[in-house]
């Protein structure tokens, strides 16, 4: 599932599907056993709280690093940091990716998300959140589809 996972022509072709408005990959990196690259996702603004409209100015655009290595125990594990350009705060997190007994694979991610913006700044870390949840719920549905496509 690594393999796939980190391939520039699966995530171009997840970007192209889920990415949204102006959906990118950037500085992709394989070196080995490890793997970084940069995403942008975008969010359309009608597709925002109301609230959260007049502080960003336009759709939301989403930038995510990931990076990703081999562990000596056989299991990979990633780190990624996603920013809102032109706001302050991000989310961190870190992956792990191992082998589940009796076949197949599992992803764990646990991440935390800050935006300090005075009086909006919670309802902005709600939103960002939830956009970030239906992303990765989307994205796992796309791999299990993609992986179906491409097992050989």
């Amino acid at each position: 599932m690594y393999a796939a996972v980190v391939n520039a022509d699966y995530l171009n072709q997840r970007l192209a599907a889920l990415g949204g408005t102006n959906a990118a990959l950037f500085d992709y990196k394989q070196n080995g056993e490890a793997t970084s690259y940069r995403l942008r996702h975008g969010v359309a603004a009608h597709d925002l709280p109301a609230a959260i409209r007049p502080l960003l100015g336009g759709d939301l655009k989403i930038d995510r690093v990931e990076s990703w290595r081999a562990e000596p125990d056989g299991s990979y594990s990633g780190t990624v940091r996603v920013t809102i350009p032109g706001m302050p705060g991000d989310l961190t997190g870190a992956m792990k990716l191992n082998d589940v007994s009796g076949g197949g694979s599992q992803v764990l991610v646990t991440g935390s998300v800050s935006i300090p913006i005075p009086l909006f700044g919670g309802k902005v870390e709600e939103s960002v959140a939830d956009q970030l949840g239906k992303l990765l719920d989307a994205e796992q549905k796309f791999t299990e589809n993609w992986l179906r496509e491409h097992s050989s």
